[in-house]
């Protein structure tokens, strides 16, 4: 486990997993975690060994945006850079699944990283809220990039506008979370999943997460010409030959990257 100040970042075979951590505040954000989940995102990114990134909050809370206790009480003094903003951009587009474990709290600029990860599942405690009108402020993190392509424009703007909290099973009603589990079992209910992701073919996953990023924002033609490229490449792996022979063997798969 490394060693950070206000996250914990953890590697357990090709699951790796960030925990917001200052669970008194809920894990309310400040410039340090800013700086450290950037950091820590980035190592993680360049990490080949890791096929899944699990992402999720310590204590009650997942993140209910910035502590506003410490904003205003000059115990945030450390510089909050620009670049830090690209922590979204990171959840979003590194070529790992990123899943977003939301526990509790989830508001403002939390709010936005958990749009930005792949998935997301919700114990039955959790809480949203863009939650950003509400302080006047007009809102950073993406989410009105991210929020309308997970549950449609005009309810992206409505949750946007409206500020309105709303609980976990309203979440799964509107598509933002996939599945709401109990609070007893949450924990070990996402685990079970980022688990069996983690043991997928490393070549095709990040390369399957790739193609996802390239159709947000190429034209239908070039975009198949990009996904054909990369079909025909992992098509030709050691681990795609694998895959079929354990298909045909009846056993599980041993990937190895190649």
């Amino acid at each position: 486990m490394s060693d950070y100040d206000t996250i914990l970042y953890e590697v357990d075979g090709n699951l790796a997993t960030v925990t917001m951590n200052r669970p008194d505040s809920l894990n309310g954000i400040t410039h340090t975690m800013m700086r450290e989940l950037y950091e820590c995102l980035n190592i993680v990114a360049l990490n080949e060994e890791v096929r899944v990134v699990l992402f999720t909050g310590a204590g009650r809370g997942f993140c209910p945006g910035v502590d506003l206790k410490a904003a205003t009480s000059g115990d945030n003094q450390e510089p909050n850079r620009r670049e830090y903003f690209h922590i979204t951009t990171l959840l979003h587009e590194m070529p790992k699944v990123t899943i977003a474990a939301v526990n509790g709290a989830c508001a403002g600029a939390g709010f936005g990283w958990a749009c930005a990860c792949d998935l997301r599942y919700a114990s039955e405690r959790a809480v949203f809220n863009s939650a950003f009108l509400g302080v006047g402020i007009s809102g950073d993190m993406a989410g009105p990039w991210l929020l309308p392509r997970i549950v449609g424009a005009t309810k992206a703007r409505e949750l946007f506008f409206s500020s309105q909290k709303f609980g976990a099973d309203e979440a799964e009603r509107m598509g933002l979370v996939l599945n709401t589990f109990p609070a007893e079992t949450f924990r070990e209910e996402v685990q079970a999943i980022a688990e069996r992701l983690a043991k997928s073919a490393p070549l095709a996953i990040g390369e399957m997460k790739k193609n996802f990023i390239n159709a947000e924002n190429m034209p239908l033609r070039d975009y198949i010409e990009v996904e054909t490229e990369r079909h025909t490449r992992t098509g030709g792996s050691e681990d795609s030959r694998e895959a079929f022979r354990a298909f045909v063997e009846k056993r599980d798969p041993v990937f190895k990257g190649r």
